[in-house]
């Protein structure tokens, strides 16, 4: 069995409530959250700029120095391009407990460009899966989209997953995009509002879990500098993987 520690953020492109675009006060804030939690994975969205080349914002060097993190997107073919941190605005870090296996990029359908890293790792010889993404606001999206990862990950190598990242969606009970009927498994996780920063109102990012995989635990982190760099807050979980057999999907607090 392992746990391992998660964090997600949508950093809207490094602006603020202020409406000033400043990466390095994105980038502090986010040290700072990094160096108070021992983390596992880091899930960045809107990481990137808006537009083709989607030009990095952020100095991940720095980031990894600072940290003590990892890129898992220093090859070239796990980024959008030459100028990009990640794929379409998604950057994935992870500590030196977790290895890098492997990984993939997805193209999602969807009006505006839409993307998925995948990503196999290992933690004491015992593999997992990560889907880090940034979904559609309309639900007939989410679930073209939800539905093109499920056949993704049918072709793939049976692991416990995650799916973490904004998922754009403000249900509670997480709609029927992460149902087992479109991705061929159920993912399950808390709903925790994290939008807007300011009022958190919409559970809009998320962290779920399927394949003897769960959240044990989610929280939304509000602290004033972090509430100052995005329109959204971050969301941290605590995640238990079984390799016997699968756990009933569900979350206990």
């Amino acid at each position: 069995m392992l746990h391992l520690n998660c964090l997600t953020w949508n950093v809207h492109r490094c602006r603020g409530r202020d409406g000033a675009v400043n990466p390095d006060r994105t980038q502090t804030a986010l040290t700072g959250l990094l160096r108070a939690r021992d983390i596992d994975l880091l899930v960045l969205t809107e990481a990137d700029g808006e537009q083709r080349p989607y030009r990095s914002l952020m100095d991940i060097e720095r980031l990894e120095k600072d940290t003590g993190l990892f890129s898992a997107q220093q090859s070239p073919s796990l980024r959008w391009g030459a100028e990009s941190d990640g794929f379409l605005g998604t950057i994935v870090l992870h500590s030196e407990r977790v290895k890098l296996i492997d990984g993939a990029l997805l193209d999602l359908p969807g009006h505006y460009p839409r993307g998925a890293v995948i990503l196999t790792f290992e933690r004491a010889d015992r593999g997992f899966r990560v889907v880090a993404t940034h979904f559609s606001l309309a639900q007939v999206l989410r679930v073209a989209q939800m539905r093109a990862i499920g056949q993704h990950l049918d072709r793939r190598e049976d692991l416990p997953t995650l799916l973490i990242g904004d998922l754009n969606e403000w249900r509670p009970w997480r709609g029927l995009a992460f149902a087992r009927r479109v991705a061929g498994r159920a993912f399950a996780g808390p709903a925790r509002r994290s939008f807007p920063a300011a009022y958190p109102l919409l559970p809009l990012d998320g962290a779920l879990a399927a394949g003897g995989a769960r959240v044990l635990e989610a929280a939304v982190i509000r602290q004033d500098d972090v509430t100052a760099a995005s329109d959204h807050l971050p969301l941290f979980a605590r995640i238990e993987i079984s390799y016997g057999p699968p756990s009933r999907p569900g979350v206990h607090r």
